[in-house]
């Protein structure tokens, strides 16, 4: 198991890696063309909002996988041990039920979008509203592969050559 969920994550990461990369090179070479040639290529501002878009919900797991998003934990930290494990198991049943419904809001509202297209490249939106619910579902899965050590332990994954005090703020 612990081999699949390495995989999981790697695909994951490479994934956004490879979305980053295209929509630098994009951007890149609009801005270089519109400086040398005054000319800009039409969906380049387009497609790189999409690429935002869509790195947006699928890095979103991996940012939940290392503690990485907003947290207020005044409360947690105010309480017993035993309690705050009874909050984390909360908190965890509280972020499925709410990743189910977005999955499902975001699958619903994509389908809606399928006849309308994007203005210069003519994509129909659902697949840039795919994003969401596919996001979301990605999210689930890494919070499934952590939970266990989250609510035992409130443990969260590291991400090598990034230090836990400078990434909190702290």
């Amino acid at each position: 198991m612990r081999t699949a969920e390495k995989i999981f994550v790697e695909a994951n990461k490479w994934a956004l890696v490879l979305i980053l990369a295209a929509m630098s090179a994009i951007v890149f070479a609009n801005v270089t063309l519109r400086y040398t040639t005054n000319f800009s290529i039409v969906w380049a501002e387009e497609v790189a909002r999409y690429l935002m878009v869509c790195m947006t919900f699928l890095g979103a797991g991996l940012a939940l996988r290392t503690g990485g998003l907003v947290a207020i934990t005044n409360l947690h930290d105010a309480m017993p041990d035993k309690p705050q494990r009874a909050l984390r198991a909360i908190i965890v049943a509280g972020l499925l039920v709410f990743f189910a419904v977005m999955i499902w809001v975001g699958y619903s509202y994509a389908l809606r979008m399928r006849f309308q297209m994007t203005p210069a490249t003519r994509i129909p939106f659902s697949a840039i509203y795919a994003a969401m619910p596919i996001g979301f579902a990605l999210m689930t899965i890494h919070l499934l592969l952590i939970a266990r050590r989250f609510v035992g332990d409130n443990a969260f994954d590291r991400i090598a050559g990034v230090d836990e005090n400078s990434a909190a703020g702290g």
